[in-house]
């Protein structure tokens, strides 16, 4: 019988504590993450919170809100519009997640999904965006603290009234707190700003109090629902409220629903309070954070002492919201703060006004405050001792600030790489994302090894996919940091891979003085291109070379034989590059071996002395001009010829490097007017050709040809094209035959132009095969200028026309 009794027993409690299990296995369930809602015009600095999340609403497009930046915006911008700038959002709105970071030296503007970004020097916040869908365990908080447009004040009456507090419910009001002279600690439960999936306790032991002190009201946001960091918020403002005057305002501050960095010291000796505590002053407008009431002092105990009112405080202006750990300068500790130097004698509150105080002179000069005088008395702080701890003394050492550092050193780049580079990303869906992220890596490794800089290569990004977009122009960025950072933010577009379009697009519109094209530096393309291109490549990849353009290709799992019949264009790739001997192409067999072909790439796009196609039909020229000046042709006439030469001379790019022009004038003699690479400069060659004077007298065309060969051919560079070009008004005295051979076994391409009562036969022995290319006849002197685009024309279709092997 009392082996049953006691299983029923047993049984009972077994039952029992299971019942009371069930509600607390019920309360382990993932709070709901609530979403609160913004207007468009809501700005990312007006709310103080470092990271949250907001639910855009639709048509914020249309509303224009300003945006600074691209990728990270300054903290003055619009989110919703920065989250539709960036892509995370449409212009139907959505949730956002938004994160503060430090503020940049320069905010790039652009336009991207219809929005407009505007460029900003420099902020002291920004933020980024990104999706809104929380990482798993991570809360947001569910209501925002925003930055209040005016400062609010909460003024506190006479002591038989009650507090007036002027903040929105709901408002909680401290108890008054009881003398003990042995306080427990308190314990509050806080959670920080940044989300995380568990809360952490903090310890703060308050400072004992003597006296009756009146209620404080605490200004507490509305949690809107029951989310553990709301509340704990309202809890840590309700206890502070309790500590009543024996707390300095940065313990109060301590109390917030921002923790201090810098906890208090749980210590028994003298210690700083922070100024002005002691010293009762007008109350002024704080950060939306701290809004509090002060409450009146009371009897203070003498631990609690003041700094010589002699120096008075510097009013500090209190920052909008606690600064993080990323926010730059020196951090100073609560307990220094407001500290003012130390003279040998601390103000404290008593009861009994012993001695008056001196009044103390606020920064502002034209402000005076008296002190309260029936509240202060002076007393000597105690001697110091030896052994005495640094801690327990009452002092507080402050924080040294770091010295400035000095600027990092601009890079100017390898100046034996001097080139304008361009590269064409593969944007299409049929990457995907993880090749897609291999490409982005493969760029940045680029970036890294040419070096960028003004002095040596500069470097710009175009994705391309239905259509070319422009992710990054020439002058961009300047060093290969910035460049890289700005690859980490592309985003793939998709769409075809339309690489037809895009060659299209770089010689129209990229390669410009706008975008930062140098003109000294040659300019290449580098096209990536996963399996083959979606459209024909040929027309414009023959345009872009005749611009001087030079093309790789680098081919990533290319098509084998039996894709080969689904190409477009057969053979694109040779098409395509700027040579077919093997220079401008990189097959690449797997994604996975792309990150191999940085340095083979980079070795030849860095050679500047292959990159042919740079050498267009008019920066690649040494052009001699023999000019008659025999008595047939007269003053007026000489003149016309001189603007045709000038007119010819327009069409190509002078410079020592570029094209190069030199004269001949002759009779029967000949005179060399000025030599290769002597008018460097179009506007000076110009001049020098308007200054040719007139000379008259025979005709020795055939003489004039020699001499132009040995003054001027002789001394032409050997990757430059000679061209001679020979105007006369009629036959010569001399033999044309050997001279014009003879130039052309040296390899100059001879144009003859005969006006009036030039031989045809002549010319056609000096012009080069075939004749009706390079021979030509008018009839009088002022039709010349309709010959000046069909020489240009046929310069530059000799020139395009050579093999690309």
């Amino acid at each position: 019988m009392t082996r049953a009794s006691l299983s029923v027993v047993c049984l009972a409690l077994l039952l029992s504590c299971a019942c009371w299990a069930k509600p607390n296995g019920s309360k382990n369930k993932k709070p709901k993450q609530v979403v609160p809602a913004i207007e468009c015009d809501v700005r990312a600095g007006k709310i103080n919170l470092p990271e949250f999340i907001v639910k855009c609403p639709s048509h914020c497009k249309e509303t224009k809100q300003q945006v600074y930046g691209t990728g990270v915006f300054a903290s003055i911008s619009s989110i919703c519009n920065a989250a539709i700038h960036s892509g995370i959002i449409t212009n139907s709105g959505g949730k956002v997640i938004v994160r503060k970071m430090a503020g940049q030296n320069v905010y790039k503007g652009s336009n991207s999904n219809g929005v407009r970004s505007l460029s900003l020097p420099k902020w002291r916040e920004s933020f980024v965006v990104s999706e809104g869908k929380p990482k798993r365990g991570v809360i947001y908080p569910s209501t925002l603290d925003y930055v209040p447009s005016r400062p609010t004040y909460v003024k506190t009456s006479q002591k038989d009234k009650s507090p007036a507090v002027t903040t929105a419910t709901p408002t909680t009001i401290g108890p008054e707190p009881t003398t003990d002279t042995t306080p427990e600690p308190t314990t509050t439960t806080t959670t920080t700003l940044a989300p995380t999936s568990t809360p952490t306790t903090t310890t703060l032991p308050p400072a004992p109090t003597t006296g009756k002190a009146r209620a404080a009201a605490h200004k507490v946001r509305d949690a809107g629902s029951s989310h553990p960091y709301l509340a704990s918020v309202a809890a840590a403002g309700s206890r502070q409220s309790q500590s009543g005057p024996g707390k300095s305002p940065s313990q109060v501050l301590r109390g917030s629903a921002y923790p201090n960095r810098f906890p208090q010291r749980a210590s028994a000796g003298l210690r700083r309070p922070e100024a002005g505590s002691a010293i009762r002053r007008p109350s002024s407008p704080v950060g939306p954070a701290f809004n509090r009431v002060q409450p009146a002092p009371a009897e203070r105990t003498p631990t609690m002492s003041q700094a010589n009112p002699a120096f008075p405080r510097r009013d500090w202006a209190p920052p909008s919201f606690p600064r993080p750990d990323w926010f730059p300068g020196a951090r100073r500790t609560a307990d220094v703060i407001y500290a003012a130097p130390d003279s040998g004698y601390m103000w404290s509150e008593t009861d009994t006004p012993d001695a008056a105080a001196p009044r103390s002179t606020d920064s502002d000069s034209n402000r005076k405050v008296p002190l309260d005088t029936t509240h202060t008395r002076v007393e000597p702080v105690d001697a110091w001792k030896a052994d005495a701890n640094l801690y327990e003394s009452g002092f507080s050492t402050r924080e040294q600030e770091p010295a400035p550092r000095a600027p990092e050193p601009v890079s100017q780049g390898d100046p034996n790489c001097k080139v304008d580079l361009v590269f064409l990303m593969d944007g299409s869906w049929s990457i995907g994302k993880r090749r897609f992220k291999i490409q982005k890596d493969f760029l940045a490794d680029v970036a890294q090894a040419i070096n960028v800089g003004v002095a040596g290569p500069m470097m710009g990004i175009i994705q391309y996919g239905d259509d070319p977009v422009t992710e990054s122009s020439l002058k961009s960025y300047s060093n290969s940091k910035d460049v890289k950072s700005s690859i980490e933010k592309i985003v793939q577009k998709g769409g075809l891979s339309n690489v037809g379009k895009a060659l299209s697009y770089i010689n129209k519109q990229y390669f410009s003085d706008a975008n930062g094209n140098r003109g000294g530096a040659p300019n290449v393309a580098v096209v990536l291109v996963d399996g083959w291109p979606t459209d024909k490549v040929e027309e414009a990849s023959r345009l872009a070379r005749e611009s001087g353009i030079n093309i790789f290709f680098v081919t990533i799992e290319g098509p084998d034989d039996s894709e080969k019949q689904n190409l477009v264009e057969a053979n694109f790739v040779d098409k395509a590059v700027c040579r077919t001997n093997g220079f401008f192409s990189l097959p690449v067999t797997s994604w996975f071996a792309l990150r191999k072909a940085v340095q083979p790439l980079v070795k030849r796009v860095c050679d500047t002395d292959r990159l042919v196609c740079s050498k267009t039909c008019l920066n690649a020229n040494d052009i001699a001009f023999v000019i008659d000046g025999s008595s047939s042709v007269g003053t007026g006439n000489f003149r016309t010829v001189l603007q045709f030469v000038a007119n010819v001379t327009r069409e190509f790019e002078i410079s020592d490097t570029d094209t190069r022009v030199g004269a001949v004038q002759y009779t029967y003699e000949q005179r060399l007017e000025f030599a290769f690479g002597q008018h460097n400069h179009k506007a000076e060659l110009l001049n020098a050709i308007k200054r040719i004077n007139y000379w008259s007298g025979g005709t020795s065309t055939g003489a004039a040809i020699t001499y132009a060969a040995e003054q001027l051919f002789s001394k032409s560079k050997p990757n430059k094209r000679k061209i001679m070009i020979v105007i006369t008004d009629g036959r010569s005295y001399d033999d044309v035959r050997a001279p014009a051979l003879a130039v052309h076994r040296q390899g100059v391409i001879a144009y003859s132009i005969g006006i009036a009562w030039a031989a045809q036969d002549e010319l056609e022995y000096i012009a080069t095969d075939p004749d009706k290319e390079h021979s030509f006849f008018v009839d009088e002197f002022d039709n010349l200028y309709k010959f000046v685009p069909k020489i240009i024309h046929n310069i530059c279709q000799e020139f395009n026309s050579q093999p690309r092997n």
